[in-house]
């Protein structure tokens, strides 16, 4: 676990992901809501298969994955 700051979207590899997502979907016209969940949990399912872009989104904060330092 990693504390992070209140409010710091630049640290967090979440907003990453969600940037990575809305980019991959910023063209698609969907008609229905329920047609955007499929291709959101799609979309969501298959960052695990791709480790490297998972670890840009934790390069892209600045932040290790090193044990954190005991208080």
């Amino acid at each position: 676990m990693f504390l992070l700051p209140v409010h710091s979207p630049d640290l967090n590899p979440v907003e990453c992901v969600w940037a990575h997502v809305k980019r991959r979907l910023a063209n698609l016209a969907v008609v229905a809501w329920d047609r955007l969940e499929v291709l959101l949990s799609n979309r969501l399912r298959r960052l695990p298969h791709r480790p490297d872009t998972l670890d840009g989104f934790i390069v892209g904060t600045g932040l290790t994955l090193d044990e954190p330092a005991s208080p």
